[in-house]
């Protein structure tokens, strides 16, 4: 079962750092785009899996869905003002932009299950009694 509010904590997460990623965060130029989309699907599926935090799988799984949900907004913002600014060259850019979105979700993987694992103690869901 899916926990959407981890997944709505990463989604929330990776629109923020990759609408600000090249403005704040460093090494995440227009040069080296995939280390700022692989730092942004990491701390978004960091925060996702922290969220949640059930099981291992879970937490790496909550972690993509968060991440790339978040990337795929941001790269059609970033498609729409580029096709504004630039026209065709801006829209071009952003369709292949899309490619980029699965170097956030490898990422996001990796940050869900970390995160999951430094929450600490798991929530255990217990069932009804037999008796």
């Amino acid at each position: 079962m899916v926990n959407w509010r981890a997944v709505l904590g990463g989604f929330l997460a990776s629109i923020l750092i990759g609408l600000i990623s090249g403005l704040g965060l460093p090494f995440t130029s227009a040069t080296l785009p995939v280390i700022g989309a692989g730092l942004a699907g990491l701390i978004a599926g960091g925060v996702a899996g922290y969220m949640n935090n059930r099981s291992l799988v879970s937490d790496a799984f909550h972690g993509a869905l968060g991440s790339t949900f978040g990337a795929v907004v941001v790269t059609l913002i970033l498609t729409v003002l580029g096709t504004l600014v630039t026209g065709f060259l801006g829209l071009s850019i952003g369709l292949a932009a899309l490619a980029l979105i699965v170097f956030t979700a490898v990422p996001g993987i990796v940050g869900g299950a970390v995160g999951g694992l430094l929450h600490g103690d798991t929530d255990v869901e217990m069932g009804r009694p037999a008796a």
